[in-house]
Formats: structure tokens, sequence, C-alpha cells
């Protein structure tokens, strides 16, 4: 991460898209799996898989736990996490016999299913384990925990200068701060820019929120370097860490020298080109939706269902309720849609039904407000 005071035109900070998706690591150990060695235990390890197109797609193995029925794999997988998706996921296991990757080869052991929002939404999941028949696999267990991957620190600073150099002809100069970072590939990138301020030597600046990880890759002790600017005027630079920002708290601030190399060269008398000051240094935990979800937040899923005559008569096709005998309507499908989602965050899987507009047994007058039934999503379409 590099700082460099610069003047030059108005620009505003460097921005990258939101990343919508979470890194999420899942770690399983087993216990009480199937002995299907005579002479000794069984050597099981774990193969992950995911649906695609109905059809099971491997992600990745664990090690094999020799002559171990309670199994800790040390074998992490890294999973994308969407929420708006089923992510359906199968942990089988399988005792390893011969030297081979071709699974036939080696005994089954039992395997579990389940989407990844069931693993999310619990943490630490512990459930049995079944064999293909969807038998019990006589004891087995498996314990699958989650882990969120990202770094959702922000960091929140807040700094002005002072007796910075003089760089336009006719007047004072115009500047903005830039911060860099340095790449695996030793080049220095930028990561935000503040706004420039107009004809002064003394600026300040809009406190700004970046990600920690987009300044310093979450290392708050990753030295900060500057590699000077090509475009527009160059003031000077000075060098830092996370940690020596952080001590600009409680009205405490943190003072770094301007330098500027070449003038440092050529005059022996020269102390800086100003000073930049740190007036407050936050960093903070931007808590994610997967976060909260961790957490044990859960989500309550209530349908609501117009039984008014607006939406035409059932018995006919081009009606929202129309009790289709070859599949479902419009209301069902979009009840399933959200529903398949919304059930792996909700404890009991039942969700209330709310309906306005019908009529009703006894009198058959029209209601405004009814509670219809508790439907599991599974049965909406029997509404």
């Amino acid at each position: 991460m590099a700082y460099t005071l610069g003047t030059g035109p108005d620009s505003g900070p460097a921005m990258g898209p939101q990343n919508c998706v979470t890194r999420v690591e899942l770690s399983v150990c087993c216990g009480n799996l199937l002995d299907r060695d005579v002479a000794s235990k069984s050597d099981p390890f774990l193969v992950l898989f995911h649906e695609v197109d109905s059809n099971w797609v491997e992600i990745g193995r664990t090690e094999t736990a020799v002559n171990n029925l309670n199994p800790v794999f040390g074998v992490k997988f890294k999973v994308d996490y969407h929420f708006e998706e089923v992510q359906k996921l199968k942990f089988a296991l399988f005792d390893e016999d011969k030297c081979s990757s071709q699974l036939y080869e080696h005994d089954f052991l039992g395997e579990y299913i389940c989407t990844l929002g069931v693993i999310v939404s619990n943490k630490k999941l512990h459930r049995s384990l079944t064999l293909a028949n969807g038998k019990p696999a006589g004891k087995g267990t498996i314990t699958i925990t989650a882990l969120e991957l990202s770094d959702n620190r922000v960091i929140t600073l807040t700094l002005y200068g002072r007796k910075l150099d003089k760089k336009d002809f006719f007047g004072k100069s115009d500047p903005y701060l830039e911060f860099h970072k340095q790449g695996d590939d030793g080049k220095w990138m930028l990561v935000h820019r503040t706004e420039v301020i107009k004809n002064t030597l003394d600026p300040v600046w809009k406190p700004f929120t970046v990600p920690l990880i987009s300044l310093c890759d979450g290392d708050v002790d990753r030295s900060i370097k500057d590699d000077g600017m090509k475009i527009h005027d160059f003031i000077g630079e000075f060098q830092t860490t996370v940690t020596k920002m952080s001590e600009a708290q409680n009205s405490l601030e943190v003072e770094f020298e301007c330098i500027n190399p070449k003038k440092q060269k050529k005059k022996k008398s020269y102390k800086n080109s100003g000073i930049i000051i740190l007036k407050s240094c936050k960093v903070e935990r931007d808590y994610t939706f997967l976060d909260y979800i961790l957490g044990g937040c859960q989500i309550m899923f209530t349908v609501g269902i117009d039984f008014t005559a607006s939406n035409g008569n059932p018995r006919e096709p081009s009606s929202l309720h129309y009790i289709n005998p070859l599949g479902s309507n419009e209301y069902l499908s979009a009840i399933l849609a959200v529903g398949q989602i919304i059930q792996d965050y909700d404890t009991d899987k039942m969700f209330p039904a709310l309906g306005f507009g019908a009529q009703l047994p006894p009198d058959w007058k029209v209601s405004v407000c009814t509670v219809c039934m508790r439907v599991c999503v599974f049965t909406a379409h029997y509404i």
C-alpha cells in the first residue's frame, strides 16, 4: 500500500465492483464409521460433490485417515456461497482399499446430502450418515463446520495537510492524496484517490472508507510505500503501516512528513514538502449477510395470496390461481422458487400462509384477511 501526494485535476476514489459471492471453508470430521476391514479398521477418506444439472460433480477429496473410524480430516473444502441459489452438496465416505482414483474400487462407508444453505445456517452441522439405499450407515455420523474466509474489515481515514509545497505558478497547489499497495509482481497498484482540494496548501480531505483487504491485503503490518506520480506535479510521499495509523484515535493525531526525494538530494537544508496529519483512523468490521446467518439469524417466510375474483376463474388457464391438473400455477411457482431458498434458514420449516378475499365456510362471507394454514414449502402446491 502506498500514499502519494500530488496536485492535479479533480478525481474521485478508485472503486471496484462489489463482490456478491462469499468464500466459505468447510471442515469435516466423522465418528463411528463402518469397519470394512477384517484385520484392522477402515481407512476412510471423504469426497465432496456438488450438483450440476442433476449430476454429481466432484469438488475434491480429503486425505486418507489410516486405521481410524473417527477421522478429523485436515483437508478443507473452499466453496463459493450464493444465498440466492440452491447449492446441493454430497459428502461421501469411502474405505481406501487400493491405490486407485476410481471410487468403485473402494468400499462405501456412507454419505450425507444437504444444501450449503443448511450448513451455513447451522454453522456447525452434526448429522447421521446413510447408505445408498437410504438406510443408516450403522452409527456413523458426520460433522461439518462452516467458516467465512472473507476479510470484511474496513478502514476509515480522516486526513488533512499543512504547509504543502506550492506547485502552481499563478496560484497555490491543488493537492490530492493517492494510496497504493504492492502486488505479488512487485508493481504498485492504485487503491484509492481522494478528491482534489483546489488552490490551497492546507487541504482538508473528506473522510473515506475502503476495505482493509483492498488497502493492505488485510495485513496491518504491511509497509506502505509510494512510487511517485507520473502525470501531475509530484509533491511528496511517506511510508507507514495500518498499525501505525491506528494510533490516531481518541483525539490523538499522527503526523507524516511528506518527502520529495529529488528535492532531498539537491538541497542539504531540505526538511520536507509539507506535513500530512491523520486525524482519525478506525478499523471496523463491515458485517456481511453471511455473518448474520452464521451468527444465528433466521429468516421468516410468510406467503400472502390474493383470493379475490380479480385473478379470474381458477378453472381458466388465464387465471393466476388456475388449478392446473398437469402442474403448478404462477402463484405456486413463485412460492416454491422463494421457499426452497428460505427454508434452509428457518428451524421449524413451517411458513405462515395468509390469504385475503376468500369466501370461507360456514357463511361463505368474503374475508378481508385470513390465516389459511401453516404449510411446508414442499407441500405448498396443495394450497
